[in-house]
Order: structure tokens, then C-alpha cells, then sequence
């Protein structure tokens, strides 16, 4: 069965087709709801949009590249006419307020990460476990998380990995013992809290 066409290109080609079959088949098809006529009138001027809108947008992206690059100019000249100003008055705030300016923006310090939340071992194998878990909702951007381990119930914590994202797999892990894992979100101003702990006998 055919389909009915929804590119225009296919659109067009059917309408033209459906005209001069109607036109050359009128003893087939001898009182058609739209006259092969007032159909290629239909077409025509739907061609006509069609030419008519293509030209708009055309002009349309002319213009919108010619704006673009109206603004980059301006802005240009906005960047270096502040600098200017940021150098006249050594960036001295009330001045640079007479511009709607302001000056350099105090370093702000870099702060602890948060807790790194959710920590848990949802596959595993014989010497191998894989974490995943969140990270903090809460302090500075994480550098990088520290992973440690210890043997339960009150082992000492000992880092076993770092990861990047906020997942890893150990592999070489210590065989029939019951270890326990936490994770620490840390960056160059310090550790945050350890993460929750999960159990695991491999």
C-alpha cells in the first residue's frame, strides 16, 4: 500500500503527478473532490511560499551573521576600553563603578569537599569488588577520591585506590576476609568526610 509522502520534495512530485493523471484520466476519474485545475493552482502557489521562504531565510542568516558580528565588534571595544579603565583607576571599585564595572574579584579560597554519599559494592567477584557512589552535594569541586579499606570489625583504614569518577574496580583484593570500604572526596584543600561503608567477603 502507498504511503503518503511528508518530505516536501515528495510532496510536490505527488501533487504534480496527481494533477496530470486527473487531467489525462478524466473517464476514470470523471468528478474528483478538487479539479485537477484548482489543484495545480494549489500547487503553484505553494510553490511560490516555498521559493518565497527559502529567500527569507536566506536573508534571514545574512542578517543574523551580520548582527553576530556587529555585537563581536562591539564587544571588542567594550573588552578594551575596560581594560583601559581597570588600569586607570587600578582597579578601584567605586570609580569603575561610574562605568557599571567593577574591579578584580577577590581569589575565593578553595574549600573541603563534601561527603561523598550512597557508596555501594553492587558487583563482585574472587578477588575483585566494584564501587560506585555520588558525589557531594555539598563544599569545593572534587581533585579526586581516595578509597580505603580495612578488615572488620575495627582493622585500620588503609588507602587502596584514588579514583577520578565516581566509581572503581579493585582487583587483587584479599581473599576470605571480611573487609569493609569507604570513600573520601578530596581536593587540594583537604579530605571531606569519609562516605557511608559497605561489607564485603570476597
Amino acid at each position: 500500500m502507498a504511503r503518503f509522502p511528508d518530505r516536501e520534495a515528495e510532496i510536490k512530485a505527488l501533487a504534480q503527478s496527481i494533477v496530470t493523471g486527473l487531467a489525462a484520466n478524466a473517464a476514470d476519474f470523471p468528478t474528483p473532490p478538487v479539479a485537477s485545475v484548482a489543484l495545480q493552482a494549489l500547487l503553484d502557489s505553494f510553490i511560490t511560499l516555498s521559493d518565497e521562504q527559502v529567500a527569507a531565510q536566506a536573508a534571514a542568516e545574512q542578517v543574523t551573521a551580520t548582527k553576530n558580528a556587529g555585537m563581536e565588534e562591539l564587544v571588542t571595544a567594550m573588552r578594551a576600553d575596560l581594560r583601559y579603565a581597570e588600569d586607570a583607576v587600578n582597579y578601584d571599585d567605586a570609580k569603575l563603578s561610574a562605568l557599571g564595572w567593577g574591579g578584580r574579584a577577590a581569589p575565593t579560597e578553595l574549600e573541603v569537599p563534601g561527603q561523598a554519599r550512597a557508596l555501594e559494592a553492587p558487583q563482585q567477584g574472587e578477588g575483585w569488588v566494584f564501587l560506585d557512589w555520588k558525589k557531594p552535594t555539598d563544599g569545593g569541586a572534587v581533585a579526586a577520591y581516595k578509597i580505603e579499606r580495612r578488615e572488620r570489625p575495627a582493622g585500620d583504614w588503609m588507602l587502596v585506590s584514588m579514583a577520578i569518577e565516581s566509581e572503581a574496580t579493585l582487583n587483587n583484593q584479599e581473599r576470605g576476609k571480611d573487609l569493609e570500604y569507604r570513600v573520601i572526596a578530596t581536593n587540594k584543600a583537604g579530605d571531606g568526610v569519609p562516605s557511608n561503608t559497605v561489607a564485603v567477603v570476597l
